[in-house]
């Protein structure tokens, strides 16, 4: 075998790992799973486990990390330009997205696992490109700062407002989504910013 094959299949390997862990922290918290649970359920000892991963935050970081890649391909909406329908269509990914995997979210934007300086980060800079994505459709190239603080803000109540519909389950998922877009709207708005119409 190749030392490219070797490397390959190692790569392989860890994405398997990865998926299960997305699953299983969608399922429980990560107070509740154990490096054991981990290692049993992916069918290996915990010696091999750590062989790739050096500690359970490192494999919680790496599944944070495809998560968040996850979630940003899945609420890329297709064409150019404000267009409300491919708003309303990321939006819906969104809290599907939120909604397969309640557990894990709810821990995430709830720093589950305490102060983690690279789960922080990788949140941190999911958000960021949530912000840049939608300067960039709303064609707003000079993000001064009010309207970056005001998207900011736009993705935060994004994030508590789905954690309380996940806790609750009182509102229609799309009547959810209506009001998100909505309040981008009403935001974009109130920072003299053009928000998206019909075409």
């Amino acid at each position: 075998m190749t030392r490219a094959n070797a490397r390959l299949q190692v790569d392989e390997r860890r994405a398997q790992l990865v998926a299960l862990g997305l699953r299983l922290f969608s399922e429980r918290s990560y107070d509740e799973l154990s490096i054991d649970d981990i290692a049993t359920a992916a069918g290996i000892s915990k010696g091999l486990l750590y062989h790739y991963f050096t500690s359970k935050r490192d494999f919680y970081a790496a599944t944070v990390r495809s998560a968040a890649e996850s979630l940003l391909a899945r609420t890329d909406p297709a064409g150019e330009g404000p267009d409300p329908e491919a708003l309303l269509a990321a939006l819906d990914q969104y809290l599907l997205f939120a909604e397969e995997h309640a557990s894990a979210y709810v821990a995430l934007m709830r720093s589950g696992v305490g102060h983690d300086a690279e789960v922080a980060a990788i949140v941190e800079d999911t958000r960021a490109r949530f912000v840049a994505r939608l300067a960039g459709r709303l064609g707003l190239a000079d993000l001064t700062p009010r309207v970056r603080l005001a998207l900011r803000g736009w993705v935060g109540f994004v994030e508590g407002s789905s954690l309380d519909w996940l806790a609750r389950r009182d509102l229609p998922r799309d009547e959810l989504r209506d009001l998100l877009a909505q309040l981008l709207v009403a935001t974009l708005m109130a920072v003299d910013a053009a928000p998206p119409t019909a075409a």
